[in-house]
Protein backbone atom coordinates (compact mmCIF):
# COMPACT_ATOMS: atom_id res chain seq x y z
CA UNK A 1 0.00 0.00 0.00
CA UNK A 2 2.91 2.24 0.93
CA UNK A 3 4.57 1.79 -2.37
CA UNK A 4 1.15 3.07 -4.28
CA UNK A 5 1.19 6.28 -2.46
CA UNK A 6 4.60 6.84 -3.12
CA UNK A 7 3.69 6.55 -6.56
CA UNK A 8 0.95 8.49 -6.82
CA UNK A 9 2.58 11.15 -4.73
CA UNK A 10 5.20 11.20 -7.65
CA UNK A 11 2.70 11.20 -10.50
CA UNK A 12 1.06 14.13 -8.39
CA UNK A 13 4.11 16.10 -8.61
CA UNK A 14 4.71 15.57 -11.70
CA UNK A 15 1.20 16.43 -12.69
CA UNK A 16 1.48 19.98 -10.86
CA UNK A 17 5.26 20.54 -11.91
CA UNK A 18 3.75 20.44 -15.44
CA UNK A 19 0.98 23.09 -14.66
CA UNK A 20 3.22 25.29 -12.89
CA UNK A 21 5.70 25.13 -16.15
CA UNK A 22 2.51 25.62 -18.94
CA UNK A 23 1.40 28.59 -16.10
CA UNK A 24 4.88 30.21 -16.34
CA UNK A 25 5.33 30.06 -20.15
CA UNK A 26 1.65 31.47 -20.41
CA UNK A 27 2.85 34.53 -17.90
CA UNK A 28 6.30 34.51 -19.94
CA UNK A 29 4.67 35.36 -23.18
CA UNK A 30 1.29 37.47 -21.99
CA UNK A 31 4.24 39.67 -20.31
CA UNK A 32 5.95 39.90 -23.72
CA UNK A 33 3.08 40.85 -25.31
CA UNK A 34 2.33 43.59 -23.21
CA UNK A 35 6.49 44.84 -23.66
CA UNK A 36 6.06 44.63 -27.70
CA UNK A 37 2.52 46.69 -27.25
CA UNK A 38 3.99 49.19 -24.97
CA UNK A 39 7.46 49.60 -27.25
CA UNK A 40 4.66 50.19 -30.54
CA UNK A 41 3.17 53.02 -28.54
CA UNK A 42 6.67 54.74 -28.00
CA UNK A 43 7.51 54.25 -30.98
CA UNK A 44 4.82 55.86 -32.93
CA UNK A 45 4.94 58.50 -30.24
CA UNK A 46 8.67 59.16 -30.80
CA UNK A 47 7.52 59.30 -34.69
CA UNK A 48 5.10 61.76 -34.40
CA UNK A 49 7.37 63.87 -32.26
CA UNK A 50 10.27 63.95 -35.41
CA UNK A 51 7.91 63.81 -38.03
CA UNK A 52 9.63 60.87 -39.38
CA UNK A 53 8.14 57.70 -39.52
CA UNK A 54 10.16 55.93 -42.27
CA UNK A 55 13.04 53.67 -40.75
CA UNK A 56 15.45 54.27 -43.54
CA UNK A 57 15.33 57.44 -43.32
CA UNK A 58 18.69 59.16 -42.49
CA UNK A 59 17.18 61.48 -40.01
CA UNK A 60 14.71 58.47 -38.29
CA UNK A 61 15.24 58.91 -34.55
CA UNK A 62 17.43 56.47 -32.83
CA UNK A 63 15.39 55.90 -30.00
CA UNK A 64 12.73 54.57 -32.51
CA UNK A 65 15.22 52.51 -34.00
CA UNK A 66 16.31 50.74 -30.83
CA UNK A 67 12.81 50.69 -29.54
CA UNK A 68 11.87 48.80 -32.91
CA UNK A 69 14.95 46.29 -32.77
CA UNK A 70 13.78 45.63 -28.93
CA UNK A 71 9.81 45.11 -30.27
CA UNK A 72 11.91 42.35 -32.91
CA UNK A 73 13.93 40.79 -30.28
CA UNK A 74 10.40 40.04 -28.29
CA UNK A 75 8.45 39.18 -31.25
CA UNK A 76 11.19 36.65 -32.18
CA UNK A 77 11.18 35.67 -28.10
CA UNK A 78 7.45 34.85 -28.37
CA UNK A 79 7.82 33.23 -31.44
CA UNK A 80 9.96 30.88 -29.58
CA UNK A 81 8.02 30.21 -26.15
CA UNK A 82 5.02 28.91 -28.67
CA UNK A 83 7.11 26.03 -29.23
CA UNK A 84 8.03 25.69 -25.47
CA UNK A 85 4.01 25.94 -24.93
CA UNK A 86 2.97 23.23 -27.64
CA UNK A 87 5.73 21.32 -25.25
CA UNK A 88 4.63 22.50 -22.07
CA UNK A 89 1.19 21.59 -22.96
CA UNK A 90 2.03 18.12 -24.28
CA UNK A 91 4.38 17.20 -21.23
CA UNK A 92 0.81 18.41 -19.39
CA UNK A 93 -1.07 16.19 -21.23
CA UNK A 94 1.34 13.32 -20.34
CA UNK A 95 1.26 13.97 -17.19
CA UNK A 96 -2.78 14.03 -16.79
CA UNK A 97 -2.94 10.49 -18.30
CA UNK A 98 0.36 9.03 -16.55
CA UNK A 99 -1.62 10.08 -13.12
CA UNK A 100 -4.78 9.13 -14.10
CA UNK A 101 -3.60 5.82 -14.61
CA UNK A 102 -1.98 5.30 -11.64
CA UNK A 103 -5.66 6.14 -9.89
CA UNK A 104 -7.13 3.74 -12.16
CA UNK A 105 -5.01 1.07 -11.16
CA UNK A 106 -5.08 1.93 -7.44
CA UNK A 107 -8.89 1.92 -7.74
CA UNK A 108 -8.81 -1.37 -9.45
CA UNK A 109 -6.47 -2.98 -7.19
CA UNK A 110 -8.53 -2.23 -4.11
CA UNK A 111 -11.35 -3.78 -6.10
CA UNK A 112 -9.62 -6.99 -5.69
CA UNK A 113 -8.79 -8.91 -2.73
CA UNK A 114 -5.65 -10.26 -1.64
CA UNK A 115 -3.95 -7.35 -3.49
CA UNK A 116 -1.46 -7.13 -0.04
CA UNK A 117 -0.27 -10.33 -0.39
CA UNK A 118 1.84 -10.21 -3.42
CA UNK A 119 5.15 -9.94 -3.59
CA UNK A 120 6.40 -5.92 -3.49
CA UNK A 121 8.59 -6.21 -6.79
CA UNK A 122 4.94 -7.72 -8.92
CA UNK A 123 3.58 -4.68 -6.94
CA UNK A 124 5.95 -2.33 -7.88
CA UNK A 125 5.60 -3.70 -11.65
CA UNK A 126 2.53 -3.21 -11.77
CA UNK A 127 2.90 0.23 -10.57
CA UNK A 128 5.07 1.33 -13.49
Amino acid sequence: MRLRENVLKAKHFQLEAARRRAAQVETMVAELDRMAAELDQQIVHEERRAGISDPTHFAYPTFARAARQRRDNLAASVRDLALQRERAAAALADAEADHAAVLARMERSEERPGEESQPAARRMARAQ
